[in-house]
């Protein structure tokens, strides 16, 4: 039975949504000590990349094979783009994204990670894409900066009273900017999609996997991968490799096939409010004033800026896309996975 496109659009939409939502839920409950977490963030971070590796870097030893050039006979990208974006999309955004979900609840995870990436990325556009913001994305970037300072804001004063959330949403929004610098990275070196997930993650597999294997054996970091059970480590491999890595990149490069880049990023503007609203019903966090009006703040703000690329007439198709990558959307033929 054959779907057709529209059909295979929409389905691929609703893919990346959940993904993009159950990650952000899955991994609170994987990672919070509150919760007995049987794992700890760097734990879940190898397994994040040896579940994508199992399947994307044979497929990378296949492309080059049959393409040639690539690095070290796995990656298809040549040593400096795998490194560069690597570094910033294959290692550094799994470690903190990780780590900020043992400090902090879902919800501001929900707020300011997606919702902060649009910041991120349009502030990075600028100096490297030669970017200009207009007023109407101004004003969507300062809703996103509204609603991260109602979240991260009331962080901070509870932290005179000892509270360590801050810790977690510092660590957020610094993962959400390591992935804003590897999408504008990936929109400047010009990557494939396929190739640049490949990329990063063998270069998060040759540096992430022996460095945790040394931290373990000088005792430097503890391991709790021999006691979890068997069934949580494999459902992590699984969840954070294959899916968020591997499935849902490959669903968003179809999204947006379909449905365009603008189209697109209002779609994915769903993920902070749904992802909220499962952190209430599957993990029992509260949704306080503060969130709630972080949350609308930031989603305000997404839309806001997608409107004001939509109302715009760029002379030609590559315009358009640098002018949808500085709200954190992909070009309509996207140059990179916009992987979770």
């Amino acid at each position: 039975m054959r779907f057709s496109p529209q059909m295979q659009g929409r389905a691929a939409a609703v893919v990346t949504v959940l993904i993009w939502t159950a990650f952000i839920v899955i991994a609170r409950a994987s990672a919070d000590p509150a919760r007995g977490a049987p794992l700890s963030p760097f734990d879940i971070a190898l397994l994040r990349v040896l579940g994508a590796s199992a399947v994307l870097l044979p497929w990378g030893v296949w492309l080059v094979k049959r393409d040639g050039g690539g690095w070290l006979g796995v990656s298809p990208l040549p040593m400096r783009p795998t490194v560069v974006a690597g570094f910033f999309g294959g290692l550094l955004y799994a470690l903190l994204a990780y780590a900020g979900f043992v400090w902090a609840p879902a919800a501001h995870a929900a707020v300011l990670m997606p919702g902060s990436l649009p910041l991120w990325t349009a502030l990075l556009a600028v100096p490297l894409l030669g970017e200009r913001l207009g007023a109407a994305r101004i004003a969507g970037l300062a809703c996103i900066v509204l609603g991260d300072v109602l979240v991260g804001g009331s962080s901070l004063l509870h932290a005179f009273d000892g509270g360590a959330v801050w810790k977690g949403d510092l660590l957020f929004m610094t993962a959400a900017a390591c992935w804003a610098t590897y999408s504008v990275l990936a929109r400047r070196f010009a990557l494939d999609a396929v190739r640049a997930t490949i990329a990063i993650t063998f270069f998060a597999f040759i540096t992430w996997v022996p460095a945790y294997a040394l931290l373990v054996a000088t005792g430097a970091l503890h391991s709790r991968l021999a006691t979890a059970p068997l069934s949580f480590v494999a459902f992590q491999a699984l969840f954070q490799g294959v899916g968020s890595v591997v499935i849902s990149g490959i669903t968003f490069t179809q999204m947006i096939r379909h449905f365009g880049p603008v189209r697109s990023t209002m779609i994915t503007a769903l993920v902070p409010g749904l992802s909220a609203l499962g952190a209430v019903v599957f993990l029992n966090e509260p949704l306080t004033p503060w969130l709630l009006g972080g949350l609308a703040a930031v989603t305000a703000g997404i839309l806001i800026g997608v409107r004001a690329v939509a109302s715009g007439t760029p002379k030609s198709r590559a315009d358009h896309d640098r002018m949808a990558l500085g709200n954190g959307v992909k070009p309509s033929k996207p140059s990179a996975v916009e992987a979770r």
